[in-house]
């Protein structure tokens, strides 16, 4: 019965608001409640003049600023409000309404029917009830008018009544969030954050924590994250949520046992709680049992139209045989790959469908989307896993793949380590051809070598050791470091805690100097300071923070900042201008948590800053 009348209620009111806004005068409605309402709610003419007037005061006029002309509601022996001329006991007031009637409900069949300069007009009128914007932007949102539903929900968060807002508004701020993120609106989403954090209702705090800690994730600022996590954990002690981004954070920092052992924690801290529903409950379980798997399988299903397809070569690339030799020859000192007719013809099969070219000029990059055909070349990969016999096939692959997944450690497993392991053959087989240099410029080379980054770089969070001893075997190929895979390389042992060895390496690098006079990178600096002063060499450490501090005047301070300001970065994973505050940022952002995390560290480099000062 309830839903009858939702139905019939909603297809009067939709006339109704057609009759009203033909000239915005009661006298339409009510002629359109008699003649063509009754059609709307069975046949009931009596109900149909009884809704009318009710709809009627609730509707936002265009000629009034957007204001109701609400009626008032007459005495049970006053004139009825329908014009019927009878009195109200004997017309409307003898009406009872089969079900509810929501207060907002022509303020939201408006939101939705109106458009460009009305639609504006009206959100800025600041009339609208906060309910209707929210169900009218949520249904925006839902029927893909993600331009219109932005507009709208952006109307309920400014300037909102933090305190008064509808119970679905924690949805409405994670679509908003999403759809600032998908269309591009990055300042307006990090001002939304802002706004709630300072301001807003402790449940869209703790939401908007969470958020801001994935933010960070991506962005692989894991200090950020950290630290926006615990700040999270006491706002919503007990969200849900808030075990799978531990895991996830987790997992970034390299703690694979400490994650399923929290995912455990919160599995039976939450089950106690009884209030998870069996799909909640069943999620957390496999997070408890292998985290990093439950992300992948999680990440692959929200992959609408390529979440079969990548499953597909994950089953591939668990099966999938030894590649045959390629061919290198040694010619003047130098070790050169040739591509053979056979990984030609495989590659321009696998190119059909691909379709985009690697950037000649960029380490890592294309010419294009790698992801926009992904519907058509992943399945014919999948169909044809011979043409990952091509070096060329698996530079494309890996590059595309570290592109999409690349920060994401759970993916690393499945999709980047079979693919190393190919490419890891071929780099032996080149290393006992010879003694001579395998030098990026020289033949085909650059294929090998621009894979080998992809994959280091695709295996630096979800698997260390691997990524490590991937950059070393490129290292020991390309002396001249054409790739920048030191600082990596010294990052990794950092974090290992193998202090001696990253010590080694950087005062290799730092005394020999990078190929063509570049300036060595901020990373190797710092690196050298921290290897130091964790091995207690704290006389050297002080030099070399020197050092550090004339190739970049900004580092120290930013690292020691708990909330410094964020200026503006290159994008598209670039480098940043060395000596440049950008650069500095680009390093707090990767390396902050090693040196918090180093008892003293940090409370040592301020101090020898202030002192030098």
């Amino acid at each position: 019965m309830l839903a009858l009348w939702v139905d019939q209620l909603l297809g009067f009111a939709a006339g109704a608001l057609a009759a009203i806004r033909q000239d915005e005068r009661y006298p339409s409605l009510m002629s359109w409640a008699r003649e063509e309402g009754p059609a709307c709610v069975g046949g009931d003419k009596a109900l149909a003049q009884a809704l009318a007037p009710e709809l009627w005061s609730q509707t936002p006029l265009a000629r009034l600023d957007f204001a109701c002309e609400t009626l008032a509601r007459p005495g049970r022996n006053e004139p009825c409000w329908c014009d019927s001329g009878r009195k109200m006991k004997q017309c409307c007031g003898a009406v009872c309404l089969p079900g509810h009637l929501p207060p907002h409900l022509m303020w939201m069949l408006s939101l939705r029917e109106w458009k460009g300069e009305t639609l504006k007009a009206a959100l800025a009128s600041g009339r609208a009830p906060a309910q209707a914007l929210l169900e009218a932007g949520l249904i925006a949102a839902e029927s893909g008018q993600r331009g219109r539903a932005q507009q709208i929900l952006e109307s309920l968060f400014d300037n909102a009544d933090w305190e008064r807002l509808p119970e679905q508004a924690e949805p409405a701020f994670e679509i908003l969030l999403d759809l600032f993120q998908e269309r591009g609106f990055h300042r307006k989403r990090e001002a939304l954050l802002d706004e709630v954090l300072e301001r807003g209702p402790m449940f869209l705090r703790g939401v908007a924590l969470e958020r801001l800690c994935l933010m960070h994730l991506d962005n692989d600022d894991l200090d950020s994250a950290r630290s926006a996590f615990v700040r999270a954990q006491q706002a919503l002690p007990d969200s849900p949520t808030l075990a799978y981004i531990e895991a996830m954070l987790l997992l970034h920092e390299g703690h694979d046992e400490e994650a399923m052992e929290r995912s455990r924690f919160w599995l039976r801290r939450l089950t106690r709680q009884g209030d998870l529903d069996p799909d909640q409950l069943q999620f957390l379980a496999d997070l408890a049992d292998n985290p990093g798997a439950t992300l992948a399988d999680q990440l692959l299903c929200a992959e609408e139209d390529l979440g079969e397809p990548l499953v597909g070569l994950q089953t591939l690339l668990a099966e999938l045989p030894p590649p045959p030799p390629i061919k290198v020859v040694e010619e003047d000192g130098q070790l050169l790959y040739r591509s053979t007719a056979r990984e030609d013809t495989l590659f321009a099969a696998f190119q059909e469908g691909f379709q985009v070219d690697v950037d000649p000029d960029a380490p890592m990059g294309f010419l294009g989307d790698p992801w926009f055909n992904a519907a058509a070349w992943l399945p014919a990969l999948c169909a044809n896993p011979e043409q990952l016999d091509s070096p060329a096939v698996l530079q494309s692959v890996s590059l595309a793949l570290t592109s999409r997944f690349g920060s994401l450690p759970w993916m690393a497993p499945s999709l980047f380590e079979p693919l190393a392991e190919r490419l890891e053959r071929w780099l032996l087989q080149i290393r006992q051809s010879g003694d001579g240099a395998f030098q990026w410029d020289q033949e085909d080379n650059a294929q090998l070598l621009r894979a080998g980054l992809a994959l280091v770089v695709g295996m630096e969070r979800g698997s260390r050791q691997h990524s490590r001893e991937l950059a070393e075997l490129l290292l020991s190929l390309d002396e001249q470091d054409s790739l920048g895979l030191r600082e990596l390389v010294l990052d990794q042992l950092l974090r290992e805690g193998r202090d001696d060895e990253a010590l080694e390496i950087s005062r290799q690098a730092l005394e020999v100097g990078p190929a063509d006079d570049e300036t060595p990178l901020l990373g190797m600096y710092m690196g050298q300071v921290l290897a130091l002063y964790r091995l207690g060499q704290l006389d050297d450490a002080a030099l070399a923070l020197e050092s550090a501090q004339r190739h970049n005047a900004h580092a120290v301070a930013l690292l020691c900042s708990d909330n410094p300001k964020r200026g503006a970065i290159p994008g598209n994973g670039q480098l940043a201008e060395p000596g440049t505050r950008a650069e500095a940022w680009q390093y707090r952002t990767l390396m902050r948590d090693q040196w918090r995390s180093t008892p003293g560290a940090l409370a040592w480099l301020e101090e020898r800053s202030g002192r030098r000062g």
